[in-house]
């Protein structure tokens, strides 16, 4: 079977979308099973504060010049390695107290009151 390339693209663009709908879900059924509503009040501000995290990291390591680095200028593995690290050292961040920065609480204090 011979396939063009707008149809690998297509390919690509549906599995690109089938990840964001799993990773969604993943969010969804962590948040789910923190317990009641305060529990999950709290665990909502803490995957808010952690994508945010993760997607500072990512812009951050944009201006990174990459021009004599080992792994050349561009990798896709190298790329999908570091994205897995941001998205578990945000995660790491964010759920310590000692450690996050303040969004997750913010979003609770400030929600807590609509919450039973």
């Amino acid at each position: 079977m011979d396939f063009s390339t707008p149809t690998l693209d297509l390919i690509k663009h549906d599995l690109n979308n089938a990840q964001t709908v799993n990773s969604d879900q993943v969010l969804y059924n962590r948040i789910k099973e923190a317990g009641d509503s305060k529990a999950q009040l709290k665990k909502a501000g803490e995957e808010f504060e952690s994508i945010f995290i993760t997607k500072m990291l990512s812009e951050m390591d944009k201006t990174v010049d990459r021009s004599d680095s080992i792994f050349g200028e561009k990798s896709p593995y190298v790329d999908t390695f570091k994205s897995i690290v941001f998205q578990q050292v945000a995660h790491d961040l964010a759920s310590n107290p000692h450690s996050s920065i303040g969004i997750a609480d913010q979003i609770y204090k400030q929600m807590e009151k609509y919450v039973k």
